[in-house]
Order: structure tokens, then sequence, then C-alpha cells
């Protein structure tokens, strides 16, 4: 195709290729007429055309260089090559989870750096792959935009966090209030600029190409950064909101990964051909065992249950709280069936413990549908992995397409299920409130408490004209 480029030629609609002009055509005859518009046409058909390319006429991307470490590959030089993928990965896998640990032993706010440089690293994976399909076509600011537009979204989303759980701090800084307070508009002038930039980075002949990338980043931003936003905004309502789920997704990556090497016979998907029904069964069987038991220690800690919140006062955050319900030990009743198997008539239970069950049931069957579909993404590209950060797991895109379906998830369930209003989240409200406002809704709150008959009203605030009751 791009040799027929070059010479000239150009693919018909109906797929055969137009022959180039004969000597003398050009020069007499009916050509001499022909309007701009339509060489214009003429140039876009020749050089635009991209929705007549197949799959096969995507340019090769070079395979990733290995970086496994020399020492592992000196020894397991002995291995097979499938021995010697097991022990990488497995090596590599315990290796990051002790990373994680220690980042949940530093506390949340590390916790929300991880988050976001994941979601740095994502986005730069799969922008990298559009640049490197595409890259031929030298478009002009591609990938300048693309991070100005990261960065614009991040802004946003960010902005909007900090004004939420972080208002008494901001009361107490002039700049910030000032950016608090526009922050939405200051966001959309920002989006604006970039907008602007790609219509005049537009060049003729790459148009269309310009939008399919235009669109690539902006679905690029959809996956990873307003993903990224709801993990931490389920962070804040408790870290084991954000450990069981990830914990899961990882159990069941794990246990999925050993079943079907081990016992693996029947393929699951064409899309991946390395997944086998039998360790897509012994993960989700695994992953809900995983799940229930990791709710059962996690829920006995307030350091895990209890919401974060930023104190103003000793300018950190802090995980201090009367742990809810959802974290208090429940008797429950056991079918008649289980009663004289395991004899005894009750179990006590945590309520989340039960809400586990829901989230490593996600965990284990719809969330490999995140991996189905970057696994098509992959094969649509022509590649193996996002990246190759990581040696044997590929890029970090290969090991989080999960995790981002899921996070969707657990937002939906707090926000359907379990989410009440939220006082520290009201209080933060108030506080940045004009003093005439505050007193107020302190007068009616005051007024809405006494006719509930939660406080006594008194002599000396009470007011006969709204309690006839008063009168003496």
């Amino acid at each position: 195709m791009w040799e027929l480029r070059h010479r000239g030629g150009c693919p018909s609609p109906g797929g055969a290729v137009a022959p180039p002009p004969r000597e003398g055509e050009a020069a007499g005859g009916d050509h001499e007429t022909e309007s701009t518009s339509d060489k214009e046409t003429d140039i876009d058909d020749r050089y635009g055309d991209l929705d007549s390319r197949t799959d096969s006429d995507i340019p090769d991307i070079p395979p990733s260089s290995d970086r496994t470490p020399e020492i592992l590959k000196r020894a397991l030089s002995g291995l097979s090559s499938r021995w010697k993928n097991w022990w990488i990965r497995g090596i590599l896998t315990l290796t990051m989870i002790s990373l994680f640990f220690l980042v949940i032993y530093m506390g949340s706010f590390m916790l929300m750096l991880l988050v976001l440089g994941i979601q740095v690293k994502c986005f730069h994976e799969i922008i990298t792959i559009g640049y490197r399909v595409y890259r031929s076509y030298d478009l002009p600011w591609f990938r300048t935009l693309s991070w100005y537009f990261l960065l614009c979204v991040n802004y946003f989303f960010y902005g909007e966090t900090v004004a939420d759980y972080f208002a008494t701090f901001v009361q107490r800084e002039e700049q910030l209030q000032f950016l608090i307070r526009y922050h939405r508009f200051i966001s959309f002038a920002l989006y604006l600029a970039g907008f602007c930039m790609f219509v005049l980075s537009l060049v003729k002949k790459h148009y269309r190409l310009q939008f399919y990338m235009f669109a690539w980043t902006h679905v690029t931003l959809l996956i990873t950064v307003t993903q990224s936003h709801l993990v931490i905004q389920n962070l804040f309502e408790g870290m084991i909101w954000f450990l069981v789920p990830i914990s899961s997704v990882i159990c069941n990556d794990i246990t999925a990964y050993l079943f079907g090497f081990f016992f693996g016979r029947t393929p699951l998907i064409k899309l991946s051909p390395k997944k086998t029904w039998e360790g897509f069964i012994g993960g989700f069987f695994s992953t809900v065992v995983f799940g229930f038991i990791a709710a059962y220690v996690l829920s006995k800690y307030q350091y895990f249950v209890c919401p974060v919140e930023y104190r103003s006062d000793i300018n950190s955050f802090v995980t201090e709280c009367e742990p809810s319900e959802l974290f208090q030990l429940q008797s429950y009743s056991l079918p008649t069936s289980l009663k004289a198997v395991l004899r005894q008539e009750a179990v006590s239970l945590y309520p989340f413990q039960i809400h586990s069950i829901a989230l490593s049931t996600f965990a284990s069957l719809i969330g490999p549908f995140g991996g189905f579909f970057a696994s098509g993404f992959k094969r649509a590209f022509k590649i193996k992995d996002f990246a190759n950060t990581i040696p044997g797991h590929g890029g970090i895109m290969d090991r989080f397409d999960c995790q981002y379906l899921m996070a969707t998830f657990v937002h939906v369930y707090i926000t359907s299920f379990i989410r009440g209003p939220n006082p520290s989240k009201v209080l933060q409200q108030l506080l940045v409130l004009q003093p005439e406002q505050q007193l107020n809704i302190y007068k009616t709150l005051k007024i809405h408490l006494i006719e509930k008959g939660i406080l006594q009203p008194t002599l000396k605030n009470c007011s006969c004209a709204w309690f006839p009751r008063c009168r003496l």
C-alpha cells in the first residue's frame, strides 16, 4: 500500500488500485478545468483513506527488548522457556506484592501517589502504541497535546478532590481559595486552550488521521484518569474498600494462572489462547475464599476500616473512628442443613464479609473481561504486551487491565448499597461558608432538632412564633 501511494496510485472504493495518469493527460482535455476542491479531494483519497485499511495494513511494531535481569537469566538458563517464564513471573510477582505491602504501611497518601504513578505509566504505554503505529505520518504536536490533555484532566479531577476533602486547609490559604472557587472555569479554560491548539495543528493530508488520534487520546484518558480517580474515591471511604477489591483481582490473576498452568486443558476464549476454563473456574473459587478471609482479617483494625480524613490541626491524614456496624461482629443463624454439619446454631461474621463475596465474584467473573479487552486491543496492533516494564509480565497496563473495571464497580457498589450522608464531608463544606450563612444553617438545624425532641427549647432562645407550645 505504501509503494502504491508513492507511485501515485490510490485505492478505489472497490479496493482496486487506480493507475497513475498517462503521459500528456494532465496537460490537456478536462484536466485543465479541474477545480481546486477536486484536487484536494484527490489528495485526501490518496493520503487519508484509512477506512479501507485492514488489520494486515497496520505496520508491525518492533518487539520489545528483554529486560530480564542478567542474574535471573544465568540462574534459569538450564530450564525450558515455559518453566523459565514461570519462575520469572513468580519472583517478580512476590517482589511487587512485597513493595505493595510497604506502600500500605506508609499510609494513605503514599497509596494515592502510587495510584497516580500507575495512571501516568498506563497512559504513557497506550499513547506510545499509537505513536509507534502511526509515526510514519509525522503528526504535528500529537504527543505534546496528549500529555497536555492528561495534565488538564488530572488538574480537574484532583482539584475536585481537594475541594471536597481539604476544605479547611484551603480556607487558610488565600491563593488556594481563588483556585478552588474558580476551579471548574480554570479547568475548562485549560482544556479549551488544548482544543484550539489541536485545531491549529491540523495539516492537509492528515485530517482524518489526526482526528483518529484525537479520539485515541480521549479514550485513553477515559480508561486511565477517570478510573484512577474512582480508585482514590474508594480509598477515602476506607482503606479496606481499596485493598480487598485490588487484592481480589491480584489473587484471581495469580490463581487462575496457576490452575491454568498445571491443570489447563480447555481453551476459554480465542482472544487469549492461553486462558483455560480450568484456570477460570479455579480462580473464581480461590478468589471468593481469599476475599472472605481477607475481609475478616482487615475488618478488625481501625486503620483499614475508618474513612480516610484530613486533619487540618495536625496537617495529616488520619484513620481513626468508631467502626460502623458494617465492621462489627454480628451473629447470623445458620440454615437447618448446616446446623447438623457444623454442630452450631449461629456464626459470628462481619457484615463486610458478605459484601466481600459480591466484590470477589465480580473480580473473578467479570474482571477478567477487562483482560480480554486488552488482549483484543493488543492483537489489533500486533503486539504481545503494552510494554516491557516488568520482565515476565509486560507493561504496567498488562497488570492493571482488570483493575480499572473493578474500580468502577466498587465505586458504583458503595454509592448504591453502602454510602450514606458523610458528616465529615458536610462539615468541611460548612466551614468554607460565610459567617452569615453558617449562622443561618445553625439556627435552622437547631429548630429542626427541637421539633424532633432531640433538644429542649429554653426560654431565652424560644420563639413563640416558631413554637406556640413555648408560650408561658
